[in-house]
């Protein structure tokens, strides 16, 4: 009786424990580049309208600019990176989208 009772709270615990990490995990994923650039590719192909290629092409963009941020972060020169990392970002949208939807982007980015 006392085993079955120690398997019992023994399998309690180690689900509790599965839960936690679980939800810790989808937490941290929520901040990787991808995920972030997933959600802001979806945003801009539905407000400039833009095909397939253009889409694959804007999240490879912001993949590198937000990897860029979290390089810069904790660097003593993070903003000189972190500005090239935005400048570099402009120039690959500007290659990437018409005049009209690099204009309409730059009015959503302020």
């Amino acid at each position: 009786m006392k085993n079955i009772f120690k398997i019992i709270a023994l399998s309690f615990v180690l689900f509790l424990g599965m839960n936690t990490m679980s939800a810790q995990t989808l937490k941290q994923d929520q901040n990787r580049p991808e995920v972030v650039a997933k959600q802001q590719t979806a945003d801009l192909s539905k407000a400039l309208g833009l095909d397939g290629d253009q889409q694959r092409s804007v999240f490879r963009a912001l993949v590198t600019h937000k990897a860029g941020l979290k390089r810069a972060e904790g660097k003593a020169n993070a903003a000189a990176e972190k500005k090239k990392a935005n400048n570099d970002l402009q120039a690959s949208m500007k290659k990437i989208l018409t005049d009209e939807q690099y204009k309409k982007w730059l009015t959503l980015e302020q």
